[in-house]
């Protein structure tokens, strides 16, 4: 039986080549905490809004930086065996970069890129009970998640096989479709074929924040950049797109105005059924 976990996002890390530097920046931008829990051999950071945990942060590798890594956000999404998805991406045309691997008493992962070379990783907790409750409305986490294509009409038939994402809503607009899916009947994200300016396909992370403008003078403040003016999407929140000040690419949706809402408090969930019509602005 598939769990509610399959499918799902289930971790996100920022892998980057300044650690304090990059801590420094999102405690600021996302009002998190970051707690040092590195162990010999391996630098690591935690990132909590509130008491829960919702990111990791780790250093760049040396052969990484060799073959031109980039500082970048990956997202893991949860599986039930992360062997068995991992042996399905190489059928599937994918290929996996990290193999499936142990990190001691805490998880199962592995990275792979999918066929159009957009980069993602399989996770799984080694113990029952660690799972933190999915909450993507709620403030400091990831609320959305939106991949750059090739082509997202051959990206989600490779999505579907691998992790039985859904079509959900679609928008059409000016540069063609937005579509949406859904991972365990609740719509997650969306997908659409990039722009031929965008040298790569990339996933995009859209983190929860109390006010836009708060947010996006604090990426400025902080050293990063914001890509393009605040947009407004059906149903009153705004994104913008940013860069922090090593490169890493991310994106936060809020409210605009001084009534916004606090920190880390709750907000009501996307509504599957509201297509959220977006654009790439940049």
């Amino acid at each position: 039986m598939i769990n509610s976990h399959y499918g799902r996002f289930a971790w996100y890390e920022l892998i980057t080549t300044d650690l304090e530097a990059a801590a420094a920046f999102y405690t600021k931008v996302m009002g998190w905490s970051a707690m040092d829990v590195s162990v010999a051999g391996r630098a690591y950071t935690l990132f909590t809004a509130g008491k829960v945990s919702v990111s990791g942060m780790m250093d760049l590798s040396e052969d990484a930086r060799k073959i031109g890594g980039k500082p970048s956000w990956i997202g893991y999404v949860g599986v039930d065996d992360v062997d068995a998805t991992a042996d399905r991406i190489k059928h599937l045309g994918g290929v996996v970069r990290v193999p499936p691997t142990d990190v001691p008493n805490i998880s199962r992962f592995s990275i792979f890129t999918d066929p159009q070379t957009a980069r993602l990783a399989l996770f799984k907790w080694l113990r029952p009970g660690q799972e933190q409750p999915a909450e993507p409305g709620a403030l400091g986490r990831v609320g959305w998640h939106e991949l750059l294509a090739a082509d997202w009409g051959k990206a989600l038939a490779f999505y579907g096989e691998l992790f039985d994402w859904k079509k959900a809503g679609a928008d059409i607009g000016e540069m063609g479709t937005y579509q949406l899916f859904s991972a365990a009947g609740e719509t997650i994200g969306g997908m659409f074929t990039k722009p031929a300016i965008m040298p790569v396909p990339f996933w995009l992370y859209y983190f929860n924040v109390g006010d836009i403008d708060v947010a996006a003078q604090h990426v400025k403040a902080g050293g990063g950049q914001v890509l393009d003016d605040p947009f407004e999407l059906p149903g009153g929140s705004w994104i913008v797109q940013c860069t922090d000040p090593q490169g890493a690419i991310f994106a936060l949706e809020g409210k605009r105005g001084h009534n916004s809402i606090g920190y880390f408090e709750r907000v009501a969930a996307r509504d599957p059924s509201d297509t959220r019509g977006r654009r790439w602005s940049w």
